[in-house]
């Protein structure tokens, strides 16, 4: 399922929105002498996306008060998103799928304390999508994420052991 905005912002309206925030993005005066074009949408979207939840979790208290922070968050996020449940799953769906590209992070291998949180949020994303193609009578994408979500929950479990191995709880076990 694909969603499209009845609203659709342009890339100068995305980069006004940044400037108001006092988070533009630099570009090289040589590379782009003219500002900011169509190609850069997704990555001003991110820088966007990125400065508002930067300034989510700068708002939010801590211990008990956190949770109505929370709530009057998801109350602001729904009431833009709307009612339509497959909307809201499509967009949680991209969420776990940025988050889970965050977890990787740039080294070359998973550390252990990331690869858990890593898997559980993928199998998570799949679980989703498997959610939302059977709502949409696609019985072999259903399997396909299924199976994704499976692989997923055993590295969920090999993250665990590996970071218990590497706190000395635990074995490494022979190959």
């Amino acid at each position: 399922m694909s969603i499209s905005s009845g609203h659709p912002v342009d890339v100068e309206q995305i980069y006004r929105a940044l400037v108001a925030l006092g988070a533009e993005p630099l570009f090289d005066p040589e590379v782009r002498p003219e500002g900011p074009q169509e190609e850069d949408r997704l990555r001003l979207l991110g820088a966007l996306l990125a400065k508002t939840e930067l300034e989510l979790t700068a708002s939010t208290r801590l211990a008990d008060e956190q949770m109505e922070d929370v709530a009057e968050a998801v109350l602001g996020w729904a009431e833009e998103v709307g009612p339509d449940s497959d909307v809201a799953a499509n967009v949680l769906s991209n969420r776990l799928e940025r988050t889970g590209l965050q977890l990787m992070g740039v080294e070359e291998e998973t550390p252990p304390g990331r690869q858990a949180p890593l898997m559980a949020v993928v199998a998570a994303a799949d679980l989703l999508g498997a959610h939302l193609r059977f709502q949409h009578g696609d019985v072999e994408g259903v399997r396909q994420a299924l199976g994704r979500a499976e692989a997923s929950f055993i590295g969920v479990l090999q993250g665990i052991h590996g970071l218990r191995i590497a706190i000395g709880d635990a074995q490494q076990e022979p190959e």
